[in-house]
Order: structure tokens, then C-alpha cells, then sequence
């Protein structure tokens, strides 16, 4: 129980009152979310990414099996919540909000900083969690658009989506200079450190803000569904998956905290501008986000038990 505590103290707490920040400047100034939200898309998370990975050890294997990793436990995860979705009969626009509330899990502006926090800035375990982050950007932004916009522009116009983001171009970037060892300029190195430098407190700080415009005025059932998927299912399939291939020490740590991180944000921001039932969307991007700070907890606690 003390340990439970001190990880509550020391590791989520840190991460909920950045967000809290964010929440109240939100509700005193009324900032711009949309530009917040593409402030971390086009700028931070993109030289974020391309910082870790050209300049982290991480050989190439471990970055196919990481990758391979996560996309089995999304494809799992999705057929779960499509199994879910058809148990409760919900429509095929909340079933595609459903299901991606669930395979889309806040691995950025929350998953980074607790991490970070877990192990003490330990660059191995970082570079885990940039792969995480990395696939879930490239994958909320195709599939998670084209999803939602193949309803009503079609699948090719939506497809086109996948190639306008920043974060797909960064992973090459970074993953050509790690791998030919090309030493970059200064002038782009020096200022490519800062902007990412900035991530942690920017991606907090707009995950509060976008918290705090979130409306609640759907029913719950839905949301009470989604929640025991993504918080606890999640983590569980997840801890299943690394028996199963045999992972340990902070592989295995850094992988479990990832898988049971809340649902993205961007889940409720795309559905928002497709207009795909937003208000499900937020109200379970919010529920989820608070009871994260207890479940959270629990599997860094079981991590910890188990792997260290």
C-alpha cells in the first residue's frame, strides 16, 4: 500500500497537476485548443521524435519487436472492442467511436511524462515508449481519420490523410540518422533539442486544456464499457503478451505502462471534426483520464513487482 502511494506521489500526481495548470488557464482565458492541439502535432511531438530516436541505442530488432508488439495488442484489442460493440448493438458510427476510444490510447502528452517519471529519464526505456508514441501518432491519424472520413468522403480521399503528417517524416528522419550514424548540423540539432525539450510540459499542459472544454451530455453505459477495456482489459491482454514472448526487465515495464495509459484525446478531437458522436467521445476520454490516475498506478506497481 505504500508503495502504491509514494508511485500515486511521485509519478502520477507530477503528470495531474501540469494538466490541472492547463485545465484552469482553459477555463480563466478560454486558449485556443485547436491551436494547442496542432502546436503538438506539427512542432513538439514531431522533433520530439526525431530527437530520441537518432540519438538512442536501439537496435533494429528491438524497434520490429516493439513494433510488432504494439500492433498485435491493438489488432487484439480491436477485435475485443468489436465483439463489445456488437454485444451492445450500438450503430456503426458509435461502434467506430467505441472501438477507437479503445485502441487509441494516450501515448504521448500522458504516456511520455510518466515514463519519463517511472524511470527517471532512462533513454532505453524512453526509446520504448517514442516506438509506442510513434505508431499510435501515425495510426490515430490514418486509420483513426480514415475510419471516421471513409463514411462520408470516401476510402481513397481519406487514405490521403496518413501522408499529410509531420510524425511519419520525423520516425524516417530520426531512424536514418541513428542508422548511417549521420552527424547533424548544429543549427538543426540545437534548436530540434529545444523544441522537444518543451514536449512534456506543452503536451500536459493541452491535454488539461482540452479536458477542461470536454461537454458531458451523453448517457454512461457506453462509457463504463469502454473504460473496463481500455484501463483494465488493456493492461491485462497486454501483461498476457509479454509472458507469452518471454520479455523482462524495463521491455516489459515500459511496454505494461504504456498499454495502460487512458484514451488519446485525439480520439474525441477527430471525432469532433468528423462529427461522429463527439459527446461519447469526450465523456470517455475524460472518465478515463481520471480513473487513469488509480489503475495507472496499479500496473506501474505490478511492472515494478514483476519485472524489476
Amino acid at each position: 500500500m505504500l508503495e502504491l502511494i509514494t508511485i500515486l506521489r511521485d509519478i502520477i500526481l507530477p503528470v495531474f497537476i501540469i494538466m490541472t495548470i492547463g485545465y484552469i488557464l482553459q477555463k480563466k482565458f478560454s486558449l485556443d485548443v485547436q491551436t494547442l492541439a496542432r502546436l503538438n502535432i506539427y512542432f513538439v511531438v514531431p522533433a520530439f521524435i526525431f530527437v530520441k530516436l537518432s540519438s538512442t541505442e536501439i537496435a533494429f530488432n528491438m524497434f520490429i519487436k516493439v513494433l510488432f508488439f504494439i500492433g498485435l495488442f491493438v489488432f487484439i484489442l480491436y477485435v475485443l472492442s468489436f465483439i463489445v460493440a456488437h454485444l451492445l448493438k450500438l450503430e456503426h458510427g458509435k461502434k467506430v467511436t467505441f472501438t477507437n476510444s479503445i485502441i487509441f490510447f494516450n501515448s504521448g502528452n500522458y504516456a511520455v511524462p510518466v515514463n519519463d517519471l517511472v524511470f527517471r529519464g532512462d533513454p532505453f526505456a524512453m526509446s520504448i515508449q517514442v516506438i509506442v508514441l510513434m505508431f499510435q501518432n501515425i495510426f490515430i491519424f490514418s486509420y483513426g481519420i480514415f475510419s471516421l472520413q471513409s463514411m462520408s468522403t470516401g476510402k481513397l480521399k481519406a487514405a490521403f490523410a496518413y501522408f499529410k503528417m509531420p510524425v511519419m517524416y520525423a520516425m524516417i528522419g530520426g531512424l536514418i540518422v541513428n542508422a548511417l550514424n549521420i552527424s547533424v548540423p548544429g543549427f538543426i540539432w540545437v534548436p530540434a533539442n529545444y523544441i522537444a525539450n518543451a514536449m512534456i510540459a506543452i503536451a500536459l499542459l493541452t491535454l488539461g486544456a482540452q479536458v477542461a472544454q470536454l461537454k458531458l451530455t451523453a448517457g454512461l453505459g457506453t462509457v463504463y464499457f469502454s473504460l473496463v477495456l481500455r484501463l483494465i482489459a488493456g493492461p491485462l491482454v497486454a501483461l498476457g503478451m509479454i509472458f507469452a514472448f518471454g520479455i523482462s526487465g524495463i521491455t516489459a515495464q515500459a511496454l505494461l505502462i504504456a498499454s495502460s495509459t487512458p484514451t488519446a484525446v485525439n480520439s474525441a478531437v477527430i471525432a469532433q471534426e468528423y462529427k461522429n458522436h463527439p459527446d461519447l467521445a469526450a465523456q470517455i476520454v475524460l472518465f478515463s483520464t481520471l480513473a487513469s490516475a488509480f489503475t495507472v498506478t496499479f500496473f506501474i506497481y505490478v511492472g515494478r513487482l514483476l519485472f524489476a
